[in-house]
C-alpha cells in the first residue's frame, strides 16, 4: 500500500516524502520521467504529484493523471498539471503570495474530512488554476484564489494549491492521512 511521490523538481518533494514517513504511510519518491508501465509494475496505493518550478518541467505527470487508474493528489504544480490535463486554464496568479492564508472548505468530503469549515495553510501562489476543469468541482477557496482545492466528479483525483507538507499548514498531516484512507479504500477497475 505504497504512495508514489512524483518529483516535479520542486523544493518540497522530499518534505512530502518525510511527512508521509512520519505518519507511517509507506512511500517512495520517483522521477516525473518514470514510464507508465513502471508505475503499473509498482502497483501503488496512490500517487502524489509534487510541486515544481513550471509546467515545462512536469515530465509524464499529465499522462499519470489521465491514463492511470489510481487515486492522485496534486500539490501546487501537481494541482495545476491535473487541471491543465483536463482542459483548464493555468496562469499567473492575480496576487502572487508565499505566506500563510486561510482557506474556506466548501466540501468536507474525502481529503478534507474533519478539517472544515476553514483551515490555515501555507500557500505559494505564483501560478494558479484560473478555470475549473469541466469534470471537477471546487472543494476549497480563499480570498486570493478561487480554486484552492478541487476534485474530479467520478475519479479519485484531487488537486490542492497549498502545501500540506509544511509546518505552517497545521492540519496538513490529517489531509495526508485522509488521502491515504481514500487510497486504501479504492478498488481499481
Amino acid at each position: 500500500m505504497k504512495i508514489l511521490v512524483v518529483n516535479n523538481h520542486g523544493q518540497y518533494n522530499h518534505r512530502i516524502y518525510r511527512s508521509l514517513h512520519y505518519l507511517k504511510i509507506p512511500s517512495q519518491i520517483i522521477p516525473n520521467s518514470t514510464a507508465l508501465e513502471k508505475i503499473e509494475e509498482k502497483d501503488p496505493a496512490g500517487i502524489i504529484l509534487g510541486g515544481g518550478p513550471s509546467l515545462d518541467r512536469s515530465g509524464n505527470s499529465a499522462q499519470y493523471v489521465t491514463q492511470l487508474d489510481y487515486p492522485i493528489l496534486g500539490i501546487c504544480l501537481g494541482h495545476q498539471i491535473m487541471a491543465k490535463a483536463y482542459g483548464a486554464e493555468v496562469g499567473a496568479a492575480g496576487i502572487e503570495s508565499y505566506a500563510k492564508i486561510e482557506i474556506k472548505i466548501l466540501k468536507e468530503n474525502d481529503i478534507f474530512k474533519g478539517l472544515g469549515p476553514s483551515m490555515e495553510v501555507w500557500a505559494s501562489h505564483k501560478d494558479e488554476v484560473r478555470t475549473l476543469p469541466e469534470e471537477f468541482e471546487v472543494l476549497a477557496t480563499s480570498a486570493i484564489c478561487d480554486i484552492e482545492a478541487m476534485k474530479h466528479h467520478a475519479r479519485p483525483l484531487y488537486g490542492i494549491q497549498f502545501h500540506p507538507e509544511v509546518y505552517h499548514t497545521q492540519k496538513g498531516p490529517r489531509l495526508f492521512e485522509n488521502f491515504y484512507e481514500v487510497c486504501k479504500s479504492f478498488k481499481r477497475e
